[in-house]
């Protein structure tokens, strides 16, 4: 299921040595798994840690455990590590985590939250923004609520129109316009407070 190269291997052999503790192992889990934020998170793993649903993968020297609920999603998974002048680089290569993303045959709506979730919004969370979809009517027509650091934000015309607007557009050629619903004017921290600056999605 998950190839763990010698090099990886090698690495995670001296992380373990370093920390001196009989019996620790690795942990592999997945965060949001099926989602565009989906996330592969590894951690120090000690014997009384483990729950018994692991997978686990007999290393040289050690052992790596995959959270049983993760293991579906690591399928085709790799694991390397890459010397470096300031040490190295873990790499995982995990294609399934986030699911699939959306074919054209998939609906409209799920293709624009698809978006939203894996483009848009990690852009803004810089600024603590995020944009939720309320709905897409029959012209077309998105319809965005912008929370967070973009509630009440100076800057958010901006970002819509040439940040959000603009990307959903490209990956959605139906959509006909995409429109903000927020009330703006009770933005409790916006980002700007006025209109200067540049866009979130810059």
């Amino acid at each position: 299921m998950i190839d763990i190269s010698e090099r990886a291997q090698r690495h995670f052999l001296r992380l373990l040595s370093q920390q001196g503790i009989e019996g620790l192992s690795i942990r592999l889990h997945v965060s949001d798994p099926g989602t565009p934020a989906a996330d592969c998170a590894l951690e120090f793993c000690e014997p009384d840690e483990l729950s018994g649903q692991e997978w686990t993968i007999e290393c040289e020297g050690f052992l790596f455990h995959v959270d049983g609920d993760s293991v579906p999603w690591l399928e085709g998974a790799s694991i390397d590590f890459e010397p470096n002048l300031t040490g190295g680089q873990l790499n995982i290569q995990a294609p399934r985590i986030k699911g699939e993303i959306p074919g054209a045959e998939a609906g409209m709506i799920e293709r624009v939250r698809y978006v939203l979730e894996a483009e848009v919004n990690p852009r803004i969370a810089a600024h603590g923004g995020r944009v939720s979809l309320l709905e897409v009517d029959a012209e077309g027509v998105v319809v965005l609520q912008f929370g967070g650091g973009c509630h009440g934000c100076g800057m958010v015309d901006v970002t819509l129109k040439h940040g959000v607007e603009k990307t959903l557009r490209e990956r959605v050629p139906e959509i006909t316009a995409v429109r903000d619903a927020t009330d703006h004017a009770g933005g409790s921290t916006p980002y700007y407070q006025r209109r200067e600056g540049r866009s979130a999605m810059g």
